[in-house]
């Protein structure tokens, strides 16, 4: 059975206090009742009330008094204050201390439910972004940050010195190449690493939801906003918030996120209250930013604002000699999440170092895991990995230069187009097994003309 929300009422009218007692248990509500400002204390400490109407002037304990021993006691219960006329700026000077709201009194009953509905909602909404604090706090990935090539070792050495500070940073590199492992390893490595990371998909989400999910919204903001919701920037607050995508965003949103950068407050959706928080933002796109300004799809404000600091993540070509290490890492992994143990023989190493890998080292980890699923013996053999275009498996180039080798265009065409014929045309199971996101692997068709 649901519980019913709790309410201390605090009025030393005893007449008052029955009839309101009555009308608010009539709502649903659990009402419990206190005379005096000492008796409210006693009562706020044995029941913990989710919400306490507290009457301004009360005899001996005033009601500012009884709303700072609440608000030092009990930080999580919400007080309204119940007012006469001739006290409104006693009641907003209670508001500045702490006060959720008050009321003037006589009550009209429709409107001090509206008040205490709120408060409840605004309990509801700051329990959800606790919870997904405690669920937002990655570890210290370092463990998954493998290779030795000396591209890869300066991407660590510029992680370790941009980590500890509060700077926005950018994030660049191909799809595949590890960009949120970055990020993840720059907050778990910084001083808010206790705090939460919250992730954006900015290139998911439509413009209106991406506003709403970045800034929240207030209840009736638009079609289907039934209730208020915090936006991610408040749920990432004291923590860091990865933009992924970023290149992704219209010029409309990016005037707000300008915004928020340069003054560190935003206003929900549909909202008029100024809202400070504290976020580090780290932005992440596989896009050249610079050309996207020079084109007038991409603010130069903003662009400068988010690379603060810049990061490139090297694509796995360029750090090829990191491909024994990190195949092996793979296999392992699997290892020990399928219950096998098996190996990665030199004929199918060999394998792995004459592909391209244009889904870089999230390509490199499906390709494993696929040979891992399909391999019934300890060893993983050159057939097993048959995700890969035959040209990497020992077969027919194929068409490409004057001199025999695919170029890298050719051999990205005839991989995605083997993956779609391996999964039947699923795009879904292809983007996995590509190592990209959905939305890439439509624009790669489109570019590759593979949908014709």
């Amino acid at each position: 059975m649901k519980q019913k929300p709790s309410i201390l009422l605090v009025d030393d009218d005893a007449a008052f206090r029955g009839v309101l007692q009555s009308e608010l248990s009539r709502m649903d509500f659990d009402v419990s009742c206190a005379a005096s400002g000492e008796e409210a204390v006693r009562k706020v400490a044995e029941i913990e009330p989710a919400v306490v109407l507290l009457d301004l002037r009360l005899p001996a304990m005033s009601g500012l008094d009884v709303l700072s021993a609440i608000r030092s006691n009990s930080p999580a219960t919400d007080v309204i204050m119940l007012t006469g006329h001739g006290s409104i700026d006693t009641a907003i000077e209670s508001v500045r201390m702490g006060a959720f709201d008050y009321v003037s009194k006589p009550c009209p009953l429709d409107e001090l439910e509206v008040r205490i509905r709120r408060a409840l909602e605004r309990q509801s909404l700051r329990s959800r972004a606790s919870l997904l604090e405690r669920g937002l706090t990655p570890p210290d990935l370092g463990s998954e940050f493998v290779g030795s090539s000396p591209p890869f070792k300066r991407l660590l050495q510029i992680i370790d010195r941009a980590a500890p500070t509060d700077s926005t940073v950018l994030v660049l590199g191909e799809t595949g190449t590890g960009k949120e492992m970055v990020a993840k390893l720059l907050h778990a490595r910084s001083a808010r690493r206790r705090r939460p990371f919250v992730v954006v998909e900015c290139a998911t989400l439509q413009e209106n939801l991406l506003q709403s999910e970045l800034f929240g919204h207030e209840r009736g903001a638009f079609t289907g906003a039934d209730r208020a919701k915090p936006g991610l920037f408040e749920v990432a607050h004291g923590g860091t918030l990865f933009l992924d995508e970023i290149g992704e965003v219209s010029l409309a949103t990016q005037v707000k996120l300008l915004r928020v950068l340069d003054a560190s407050t935003f206003r929900h959706v549909g909202g008029t209250r100024e809202i400070r928080v504290d976020v580090r933002v780290i932005a992440a796109t596989n896009r050249d930013l610079s050309a996207m300004v020079r084109q007038g799809v991409f603010r130069e404000d903003l662009y400068y604002r988010l690379s603060t600091l810049t990061i490139t993540v090297p694509a796995l070509r360029d750090r090829a000699e990191d491909i024994d290490l990190l195949a092996e890492h793979f296999v392992k992994v699997f290892n020990e999440r399928f219950g096998v143990r098996r190996v990665l023989g030199p004929r199918a190493l060999a394998v792995l170092h004459q592909h391209s890998w244009p889904g870089n080292v999230r390509e490199l980890r499906h390709v494993i895991e696929a040979a891992m699923v399909v391999c019934d013996g300890d060893e993983l053999l050159p057939e097993h990995f048959d995700t890969l275009p035959a040209a990497a498996r020992g077969g027919a180039a194929g068409n490409g230069s004057a001199e025999g080798t695919p170029t890298l265009r050719h051999l990205e065409r005839a991989h995605i187009a083997h993956v779609l014929e391996a999964t039947g045309g699923h795009r879904s199971h292809a983007a996995k097994l590509l190592g990209i996101s959905e939305r890439n692997l439509y624009r790669k068709i489109r570019a590759h003309h593979l949908d014709a």
